[in-house]
């Protein structure tokens, strides 16, 4: 925040010495104008000379630079955090326009005493209550201007950063839905493994460990590289085809260029244990897993649909979540 609100500043400043060059310029147009009319130079600006006109300039240009310096340094126009109400733009007004005039009385008196160059044309005098109405008027509209955009920048940054966060927070919840329906389903696994088998249990507490570590640490980040998810997917399979040994086969393609893709994390495992609860596995009927990725970057997880006498029931977590993550994370 602090970077933002630096880089802020310095777009404000830069903003001020643009618009201080501009006006400064546009002010003398007429005199620098007559410079190249050798008839209009001797009617309306006798004697005028470019140091004169280049004095002029920069003398406004300094005037403006200062009056923008007064204008942010009481009314706060560089912090959007100050509301502006028309009462302080009123107020920058008059005082601009005070200031204005005693700067240039001040030119005029460096002008007399030090013989600085200068435009002594009576019609120059006379215009100069004018010009200091219009530099007043633009330095306080200016101003104003450059703070509503600011403001403005600044509500969109921070509905952009809620946003974030709003996104990061969904994105936890969903992965803490997902990861006790994980966990139930491999509990039931392992609770009918204790009951015909307390070996082959063993080694299932093994690899369900492995498992269970992976799902912590991925709780830690919200993608995973393929290659990652990958070796996690092995220890998985290790555990379905323990319960279900020939009758679940896999068939894996994933290309190696590939490997280095970011995915949610625990998505390939969640596809396969849905394909697992809602397909029929058996001698009669083994199912086959197939992953396999295309040249594209594209990776698919389909298996043959071999629906269970008994409709297995869920409560819709898995896939849905699947879906939401992966909109949340790469949207």
């Amino acid at each position: 925040m602090k970077r933002i609100r630096a880089l802020y500043n310095d777009k404000y400043l830069l903003s001020t010495v643009i618009i201080s060059m501009a006006v400064a310029v546009l002010i003398h147009f007429p005199e620098s104008v007559s410079l190249f009319d050798g008839f209009e130079s001797h009617t309306l600006f006798p004697g005028m000379k470019f140091a004169d006109v280049a004095n002029e300039i920069i003398f406004t240009f300094l005037s403006l630079l200062a009056l923008f310096a007064v204008n942010t340094r009481l009314f706060h126009f560089n912090q959007t955090s100050m509301k502006i109400t028309w009462q302080k733009i009123v107020l920058s007004f008059v005082l601009t326009w005070i200031l204005s005039n005693l700067l240039g009385q001040c030119f005029v008196y460096l002008h007399k005493t030090f013989d600085i160059p200068a435009i002594d044309a009576m019609v120059h005098h006379y215009l100069h209550p004018l010009r200091d109405f219009i530099m007043s008027c633009l330095v306080t509209s200016s101003c104003y201007i450059i703070y509503l955009i600011r403001r403005q920048q600044q509500v969109i940054i921070e509905n952009e950063q809620l946003q974030a966060e709003n996104i990061r927070n969904q994105f936890e919840v969903l992965k803490n839905q997902l990861n006790p329906h994980m966990l139930f389903n491999s509990l039931n696994t392992l609770r009918s493994l204790v009951r015909e088998n307390q070996d082959r249990a063993q080694d299932y507490i093994q690899e369900l460990s492995r498992v269970l570590r992976y799902t912590l640490q991925g709780n830690e980040s919200q993608s995973v590289t393929l290659r990652e998810e990958m070796d996690f997917v092995s220890a998985y399979i290790f555990l379905l085809k323990m319960r279900f040994e020939d009758n679940l086969q896999f068939e894996i393609d994933i290309e190696c260029n590939l490997e280095d893709y970011f995915l949610p994390p625990m998505s390939i495992q969640m596809l396969i244990e849905n394909a697992v609860k809602h397909n029929e596995i058996s001698n009669r009927r083994p199912l086959t897993i197939t992953i396999v990725t295309d040249p594209e970057g594209s990776l698919s997880v389909s298996n043959p649909i071999q629906p269970k006498l008994t409709a297995a029931t869920g409560t819709g977590i898995g896939l849905a979540n699947l879906d939401k993550r992966y909109h949340l994370l790469f949207r």
